[in-house]
């Protein structure tokens, strides 16, 4: 399995996960000039931007750590850009990530930091 079909199969893990604690999917992969964000929902009032990591094993660290500085930033500017875009009515906003780890079929452990930076 290629990486890129692991992250499709990662974001939609995360989407469901989101889904089961209430949250309000409003896109998956918004993409613009900046960047892509994997998830954008809504946590009661509060706009969330979410970033999904998913690894077969942590042998190279979790999926969460490649959530550097620049990735961040990358994030932030993405973020703005979908907000003035979609103009989305929200009282707060939080950036959070989903690390998962897919082992096997019927082994996924997911984590979810919630407000990561």
């Amino acid at each position: 399995m290629n990486n890129r079909k692991l992250g499709t199969i990662g974001e939609k893990h995360g989407a469901k996960y989101l889904k089961n604690k209430n949250y309000k999917i409003l896109q998956l992969n918004f993409q613009c000039p900046y960047g892509e964000i994997d998830i954008v929902a809504k946590d009661k009032n509060t706009l969330v931007f979410v970033e999904v990591k998913t690894r077969r094993s942590t042998h190279f660290g979790k999926g969460m750590e490649a959530v550097n500085f620049y990735k961040q930033q990358k994030l932030r500017k993405t973020a703005l850009y979908y907000i003035n875009e979609k103009k989305p009515v929200f009282s707060s906003i939080r950036f959070d990530v989903i690390d998962i780890l897919i082992q096997n079929e019927h082994e996924i452990k997911i984590e979810h930091i919630e407000n990561a930076f």
